[in-house]
Protein backbone atom coordinates (compact mmCIF):
# COMPACT_ATOMS: atom_id res chain seq x y z
CA UNK A 1 0.00 0.00 0.00
CA UNK A 2 1.28 3.34 -0.77
CA UNK A 3 2.28 5.89 1.47
CA UNK A 4 2.88 9.87 1.67
CA UNK A 5 5.77 11.26 1.38
CA UNK A 6 6.45 15.37 1.75
CA UNK A 7 9.27 16.13 -0.55
CA UNK A 8 10.97 19.68 -0.32
CA UNK A 9 12.99 20.85 -4.12
CA UNK A 10 15.05 23.81 -4.47
CA UNK A 11 17.24 25.10 -6.92
CA UNK A 12 19.42 27.86 -7.90
CA UNK A 13 21.61 27.76 -10.85
CA UNK A 14 21.35 27.27 -14.53
CA UNK A 15 17.86 27.34 -15.83
CA UNK A 16 15.60 26.86 -12.66
CA UNK A 17 12.53 26.53 -13.63
CA UNK A 18 13.78 23.28 -15.94
CA UNK A 19 15.56 22.02 -12.88
CA UNK A 20 12.32 21.42 -11.19
CA UNK A 21 10.62 20.58 -14.36
CA UNK A 22 12.87 17.92 -15.33
CA UNK A 23 13.48 16.88 -10.93
CA UNK A 24 9.51 16.07 -11.38
CA UNK A 25 9.37 13.99 -14.43
CA UNK A 26 12.48 11.89 -13.21
CA UNK A 27 10.63 11.46 -10.17
CA UNK A 28 7.38 10.17 -11.88
CA UNK A 29 9.44 7.98 -14.12
CA UNK A 30 9.68 5.44 -10.68
CA UNK A 31 6.56 3.38 -11.25
CA UNK A 32 6.53 2.99 -7.40
CA UNK A 33 5.57 6.75 -7.13
CA UNK A 34 2.07 8.00 -7.82
CA UNK A 35 -0.69 11.04 -6.97
CA UNK A 36 1.48 13.65 -6.59
CA UNK A 37 0.81 17.06 -5.81
CA UNK A 38 3.25 19.76 -6.67
CA UNK A 39 2.75 23.64 -4.48
CA UNK A 40 3.64 26.87 -6.45
CA UNK A 41 6.72 27.62 -7.24
CA UNK A 42 8.37 29.86 -4.59
CA UNK A 43 11.24 32.48 -5.25
CA UNK A 44 13.44 32.53 -1.87
CA UNK A 45 16.59 33.56 -0.12
CA UNK A 46 19.56 31.53 0.05
CA UNK A 47 20.27 30.09 3.60
CA UNK A 48 23.26 29.36 5.49
CA UNK A 49 25.79 32.80 4.69
CA UNK A 50 27.03 31.45 1.48
CA UNK A 51 26.76 34.34 -1.35
CA UNK A 52 24.75 32.70 -3.78
CA UNK A 53 21.87 33.68 -6.16
CA UNK A 54 17.82 33.15 -4.76
CA UNK A 55 16.40 30.23 -5.02
CA UNK A 56 13.04 28.29 -6.49
CA UNK A 57 11.71 26.15 -4.35
CA UNK A 58 8.37 23.52 -4.46
CA UNK A 59 6.91 20.63 -2.25
CA UNK A 60 5.47 17.96 -3.44
CA UNK A 61 3.01 15.39 -1.97
CA UNK A 62 3.46 12.16 -3.02
CA UNK A 63 1.88 8.39 -2.92
CA UNK A 64 4.91 6.04 -3.27
CA UNK A 65 5.15 2.22 -2.45
CA UNK A 66 8.71 2.95 -1.94
CA UNK A 67 10.70 2.72 2.09
CA UNK A 68 12.52 6.06 2.83
CA UNK A 69 15.60 4.38 2.29
CA UNK A 70 14.42 3.80 -1.70
CA UNK A 71 13.07 7.07 -2.17
CA UNK A 72 15.77 8.51 -0.80
CA UNK A 73 17.98 6.57 -3.33
CA UNK A 74 15.60 7.97 -5.98
CA UNK A 75 16.27 11.25 -4.75
CA UNK A 76 20.13 11.01 -5.55
CA UNK A 77 19.73 9.36 -9.07
CA UNK A 78 17.70 12.61 -9.92
CA UNK A 79 20.04 14.51 -8.24
CA UNK A 80 22.59 13.09 -9.86
CA UNK A 81 21.12 13.10 -13.34
CA UNK A 82 20.51 16.85 -13.19
CA UNK A 83 24.11 16.92 -12.15
CA UNK A 84 24.18 18.12 -8.51
CA UNK A 85 27.31 18.80 -7.02
CA UNK A 86 27.91 18.44 -3.46
CA UNK A 87 30.58 21.06 -2.88
CA UNK A 88 29.95 23.63 -0.64
CA UNK A 89 27.52 22.74 1.94
CA UNK A 90 24.19 24.85 2.17
CA UNK A 91 26.04 26.14 -1.39
CA UNK A 92 24.33 26.92 -4.84
CA UNK A 93 23.19 23.79 -6.77
CA UNK A 94 21.17 22.95 -10.12
CA UNK A 95 18.79 20.57 -7.76
CA UNK A 96 18.19 19.60 -4.30
CA UNK A 97 15.54 17.19 -3.07
CA UNK A 98 14.74 16.38 0.72
CA UNK A 99 12.27 14.22 2.10
CA UNK A 100 10.61 15.73 4.70
CA UNK A 101 7.94 13.86 6.19
CA UNK A 102 7.07 10.64 5.44
CA UNK A 103 3.80 8.84 6.92
CA UNK A 104 3.93 9.62 10.15
CA UNK A 105 7.18 7.89 10.56
CA UNK A 106 10.69 8.83 11.78
CA UNK A 107 13.68 7.46 10.74
CA UNK A 108 17.54 8.18 11.94
CA UNK A 109 20.69 6.78 10.20
CA UNK A 110 23.87 8.42 8.85
CA UNK A 111 21.84 9.71 5.71
CA UNK A 112 18.80 9.88 7.08
CA UNK A 113 16.74 11.65 9.45
CA UNK A 114 12.81 11.97 8.90
CA UNK A 115 11.11 14.23 9.81
CA UNK A 116 13.42 16.67 8.24
CA UNK A 117 15.22 18.39 11.44
CA UNK A 118 15.74 21.71 9.47
CA UNK A 119 12.25 21.90 8.38
CA UNK A 120 11.40 23.75 11.50
CA UNK A 121 13.72 26.73 10.50
CA UNK A 122 13.22 26.81 6.74
CA UNK A 123 9.85 28.99 5.49
CA UNK A 124 10.76 28.51 1.80
CA UNK A 125 10.00 24.57 2.71
CA UNK A 126 7.34 24.98 5.62
CA UNK A 127 5.28 27.48 3.10
CA UNK A 128 4.88 25.26 0.28
CA UNK A 129 4.10 22.07 2.03
CA UNK A 130 1.42 24.10 3.31
CA UNK A 131 0.13 24.23 -0.38
CA UNK A 132 0.23 20.32 -0.52
CA UNK A 133 -1.64 19.41 2.45
CA UNK A 134 -4.69 20.33 2.16
CA UNK A 135 -5.81 16.98 2.43
CA UNK A 136 -3.85 16.15 5.42
CA UNK A 137 -5.59 18.44 8.33
CA UNK A 138 -3.16 16.53 10.84
CA UNK A 139 0.63 17.21 9.28
CA UNK A 140 -1.20 20.34 7.84
CA UNK A 141 -1.82 22.17 11.43
CA UNK A 142 1.91 20.85 12.71
CA UNK A 143 3.57 22.59 9.46
CA UNK A 144 1.04 26.06 10.40
CA UNK A 145 2.55 25.94 13.72
CA UNK A 146 6.00 25.07 12.99
CA UNK A 147 5.74 28.25 10.14
CA UNK A 148 4.27 30.46 13.37
CA UNK A 149 7.45 29.26 15.07
CA UNK A 150 10.13 29.58 12.93
CA UNK A 151 13.44 31.73 13.85
CA UNK A 152 13.88 32.28 9.84
CA UNK A 153 12.72 35.48 8.89
CA UNK A 154 14.05 35.19 5.22
CA UNK A 155 11.80 36.32 2.17
CA UNK A 156 10.02 34.27 0.42
CA UNK A 157 7.73 35.35 -2.88
CA UNK A 158 5.52 33.45 -4.92
CA UNK A 159 6.58 33.30 -8.66
CA UNK A 160 3.79 34.48 -11.36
Amino acid sequence: MAKRAYLSIGTNLGDRIDNLTRALNILMRNPANQSIKVSPIYETEPVGGVKQDDFLNIAVALDTNLTPPELLHWLHVIEHSLHRKRLVHWGPRTIDLDIVLYEDEKWQTASLTIPHPEMGNRRFVLQPLLDVMDDDPVHQARIKQLLQNTTDHNWIRPVE
